[in-house]
């Protein structure tokens, strides 16, 4: 198992990751992990961890950690829309065919002022692509 490991271990938090390095070459053959930095994928910044100066090579490692990480969140971040747009037609098909009046009761206002906030926006961003374009 240990020869497959790879040399950096990223514990992924809410904006970034604290960035291990992975160790097996130890007498006791145990995983041992350092940690060398903190990364904010969101601000772009890498800072060494304590008192540690990052080699070359661990920048680049993180710099492309980094770049992979933000393709995949903003892959994700398309995919949740589309998944809202879902929620929106399901939630449509409910309020239509099953929804109690004491259940619409509860949800129709706060769907109400979200969507009526939703469509400010959208025609609004929509207002400004037609006239740049």
């Amino acid at each position: 198992m240990t020869a497959d490991l790879p040399e950096f271990y990223f514990r992924v938090r809410e904006n970034g990751a604290l960035v291990y390095r992975v160790d097996t070459e130890n007498r006791q053959r145990r995983i041992e992990m350092e940690q060398i930095a903190v990364v904010n994928v969101n601000k772009g910044e890498i800072k060494p961890h304590g008192d540690r100066e990052l080699t070359p090579g661990e920048l680049e490692e993180i710099r492309a950690w980094m770049e992979d990480r933000q393709r995949l969140l903003a892959r994700r971040e398309m995919d949740d829309i589309h998944r809202a747009i879902d929620h929106l037609n399901l939630t449509a098909q409910w309020a239509q065919a099953r929804a109690t009046p004491e259940q619409l009761e509860e949800v129709t206002d706060a769907l109400l002022l979200a969507m009526h906030d939703l469509r400010s926006v959208l025609v609004r961003k929509k207002a400004d692509r037609v006239m740049k374009g």
